[in-house]
This record gives C-alpha cells, sequence and structure tokens, in this order.
C-alpha cells in the first residue's frame, strides 16, 4: 500500500469518531430545549417518557455528559482539520516546509507530552470510578458518572492517535511522499 493510502485510511478512523461526536450537539440541543419547556413552560421536575419518570436532575447531567463527550471525542477530529486554537503570528508566513518541521516539534514538544500526562495522571481516577461503579451525588441524578469520566484517558488516546498520524504527515511531506494540505483543502 502506498504511504498516503495508509495514513488517509487511519485518518478515517478520527474523521468517524469526530463526525459521530458532531451528532452529539444536535442531541445536547433537544434536550437543552426539553429542560427549558420543563422548567418555564410547565415547571416540571419530571419528564415522563415511556411511562419512566426522568428527572429534571437527569437531564441536566445528560447535558454536562453530553457536552464533555463532543468536546473530548471531537479533539482529533479538530487537530486534524487544523481547527484547534494556534498562535500563528509568524506561523502562517513560514514556508510549508517550515511549518511540517514546526507542526512535528510541535507535536513531539507539547501535544504528545500533555497528552501521555493526562492519559497517565487520569488512569487511577477512572479506574476508582469503574470500581465504584461511580454515580452522581444526586438523589436522581445519572448513575454513569465512571462513564463520564472513561472519556479523558479516551480523549488522550486520540490526540496521541491523530498527533501520530499528523507526525506521519508532515514527515511524509518533507520526504515528499505526501502532499501538505491547508484545513480549507480538506473535506468537512
Amino acid at each position: 500500500m502506498k504511504y498516503k493510502t495508509i495514513i488517509d485510511f487511519l485518518e478515517k478512523i478520527t474523521e468517524t469518531i469526530g463526525r459521530t461526536a458532531a451528532l452529539l450537539s444536535i442531541l445536547l440541543m433537544l434536550i437543552t430545549f426539553i429542560i427549558v419547556v420543563m422548567r418555564y413552560g410547565f415547571e416540571a421536575a419530571y419528564l415522563p417518557v415511556f411511562g419512566l419518570d426522568i428527572s429534571s436532575i437527569a437531564l441536566q447531567e445528560s447535558v454536562i455528559y453530553l457536552h464533555a463527550a463532543l468536546f473530548m471525542l471531537a479533539s482529533g477530529y479538530t487537530l486534524k482539520h487544523n481547527e484547534h486554537v494556534r498562535v500563528d503570528v509568524f506561523y502562517r508566513k513560514f514556508s510549508t516546509t517550515t511549518q511540517s518541521i514546526v507542526d512535528i516539534f510541535g507535536t513531539l514538544l507539547l501535544l504528545f507530552p500533555v497528552s501521555i500526562f493526562i492519559l497517565v495522571t487520569s488512569l487511577d481516577y477512572v479506574e476508582f470510578a469503574w470500581r465504584i461503579n461511580e454515580k452522581s451525588q444526586e438523589a436522581k441524578g445519572l448513575p454513569y458518572v465512571w462513564l463520564l469520566k472513561t472519556l479523558i484517558p479516551t480523549m488522550a488516546c486520540i490526540l496521541l492517535f491523530q498527533g501520530s498520524l499528523e507526525i506521519a504527515k508532515n514527515a511524509g511531506f518533507l520526504l515528499g511522499i505526501y502532499p501538505r494540505s491547508t484545513s480549507n483543502e480538506e473535506t468537512r
């Protein structure tokens, strides 16, 4: 297989995760709307759905969960499309070769250490949450805090995966075996 084909195939994983996570924003918006209607329209504490009474607390916590999932799962997608926060006062004026070198060193010296730190320091935290089957402190809250906390090391792994692909793409560009594209050229 060609180098570009392999990288492009692996990036489809990041693309799929990011686009799937983006769908959470629709659910997030719908639940937020339901909470507002329940609170201000009906002053209701519960939402009856298929014979179940879902508390407004559980709905509010689900908004937090969805927001966290959207942010953390889409982190690799954001990196792939070069849409992350960047102070590019000098970067945008660099040649594409210099930009590739800066991207490689930025990934190696900044992204990887931070991602590895997040991954390593979160493992005990997440393991404990799983062990005790951690749930909300609220009486009618969601019983899935352990799942929410699992997003922390998952995000770190996604960033390490996409960061590795970014290094591979930039190294490929420097070696003349992978084309350098700008974020505007990439499919969204």
